[in-house]
């Protein structure tokens, strides 16, 4: 990941109500939610959920899929490892000896497997959808 994009997903995730969408949608795992039950879960206005959708979005952080009139919002769990990834990659390069298990980058394999949850969303919203 580059600096630029780092920068535009920490901005769009530092706001209260994009940060509390983007933790649902992460519970809610590669099957993700409906725009309508996530404002009803965090009591958001309709239009205000579809702006921070649209943020989220236009960061790289979700994805969506329409399933007939609904649209079903997932987290892009690599785009989040990725992010995590830019975020530790160099931690402890000066003492390595002193690095804590918690400074330690994800491990590629987690990204693989989020990766191929994310391919999941689409065939779960298929299934929704009966194709």
């Amino acid at each position: 990941m580059e600096m630029k994009s780092a920068i535009v997903a920490l901005g769009a995730l530092a706001q209260d109500t994009r940060l509390a969408i983007f933790r649902l949608l992460v519970e809610a795992g590669p099957a993700g939610l409906p725009a309508g039950a996530l404002a009803e879960q965090l009591a958001v206005a309709p239009a205000t959920m579809s702006f921070h959708l649209a943020q989220l979005a236009q960061a790289g952080l979700v994805t969506s899929i329409r399933d007939g009139r609904s649209i079903i919002y997932a987290a892009d769990f690599e785009a989040m490892g990725a992010l995590v990834g830019y975020l530790t990659e160099n931690c402890c390069r000066s003492q390595p000896e002193q690095c804590g298990p918690g400074c330690l980058p994800p491990a590629r394999t987690t990204i693989t497997s989020a990766a191929k949850g994310a391919s999941s969303h689409e065939k779960v919203s298929r299934s929704r959808r009966g194709q």
